[in-house]
């Protein structure tokens, strides 16, 4: 029996791997204790996806309400299932950067603890298996601000003679910038599942992704960009864009084609690779942009309101290159663009939201 361990089970890309792998028949062990509620509030729990998981999969799907900090009782899920496990699929995460400067232990200890123990783990009980892990593009901190960036209409984008004119590649430094502490508690994480793999030779790889949305996403003000977009203009709710004019630039991945990648990544895997990953010149738009687009799918207005100063190490601009995985992986390509993206967060959560 092949086992994929997913932590953050419940959350946009957990349950984006819970469904693609059940779907192919592998069973699935979960690990959430729905942390995104402590750190955002009730709206932001994500109770709601685990009860769909369960319900959807049966025992095909099994969940443990557990913290990944937890080095006794992730240990005792490792031992049980031990070398069966296949793939383990690491997407908890304290996800924001406003949150993580109000309580640094906590943002540090998950982020970073919580990834050490789960490689451990990984290393004592399975080692053999495939270990991905959803990294960030904050690692480089807010060194993409320093590039040569020409104001648009409605966009900040790149001199179309630059290196980066079809997106940032691995290649940038993360050093000497402004990472935010959750930017920095996640370099920690993604520097050791590199060192894991190189050290220990683990097949490990760290997904350096930048805006992960989906239908499943319990978008909330401090995280979940176009989810909560586009909840807002839908029930009403006031929303505030900070900074850069509100002409800031996102690609934006859909939450099937990141699980996509990863699967690709476990039929042929490698050992300590990073991948940035995300819509590239494919799915990308600014924050104006998205209020448009948003406004036009729900046909309502948007109630929103700008705040000059910009959140503290936020990009200007970011593009993924994906060029490097599409390289290693050249039978992966993406599928969603933005509208398809906004079109399928509107239609899927109208009970939900209204």
């Amino acid at each position: 029996m092949s086992i994929v361990l997913v932590t953050g089970s419940a959350g946009l890309i957990g349950s984006e791997s819970v469904h693609f792998f059940c779907k192919l028949g592998f069973t699935v062990v979960g690990i959430d204790n729905d942390m995104r509620q402590v750190f955002f509030g009730k709206e932001a729990s994500t109770q709601w996806n685990r009860d769909s998981l369960i319900q959807s999969y049966g025992n095909q799907y099994i969940h443990h309400n557990v913290d990944i900090r937890n080095h006794e009782e992730i240990s005792q899920i490792f031992k049980t299932y031990n070398k069966d496990i296949a793939l383990i699929i690491h997407t908890a995460a304290q996800p924001s950067h406003d949150w993580a400067a109000s309580d640094p232990y906590t943002d540090f200890s998950v982020n970073a603890n919580g990834t050490l123990v789960l490689l451990e783990n990984t290393r004592q009980n399975c080692p053999d298996a495939s270990f991905i892990f959803c990294s960030t593009n904050k690692v480089y901190g807010d060194t993409p601000n320093n590039l040569p960036l020409i104001e648009l209409e409605k966009r900040w984008e790149i001199d179309d003679k630059h290196f980066y004119l079809q997106g940032i590649d691995e290649n940038m430094s993360i050093d000497a910038s402004k990472h935010s502490l959750f930017g920095a508690s996640k370099v920690a994480a993604d520097i050791l599942v590199q060192e894991y793999g190189r050290y220990f030779n683990i097949k490990t790889a760290c997904f350096r992704g930048g805006c992960l949305t989906g239908p499943s996403h319990s978008g909330t003000k401090l995280h979940g960009f176009l989810s909560y977009l586009m909840k807002c203009t839908m029930t009403g709710n006031p929303y505030q864009i900070y900074g850069y004019k509100g002409k800031q630039v996102r690609d934006n991945i859909h939450s099937y084609d990141l699980v996509n990648a990863f699967y690709n990544f476990y039929q042929a895997p490698r050992i300590g690779e990073v991948y940035n990953i995300g819509g590239s010149r494919y799915s990308n738009c600014s924050m104006l942009e998205a209020v448009q687009k948003c406004e036009e799918i729900a046909d309502k207005k948007l109630d929103w309101s700008y705040v000059e100063t910009n959140r503290s190490g936020d990009h200007i601009w970011w593009i993924s290159d994906i060029q490097k995985f599409k390289k290693h992986y050249p039978n992966w390509h993406l599928k969603y663009g933005i509208s398809d993206i906004l079109q399928e967060i509107y239609f899927q959560n109208l009970n939900r939201w209204i």
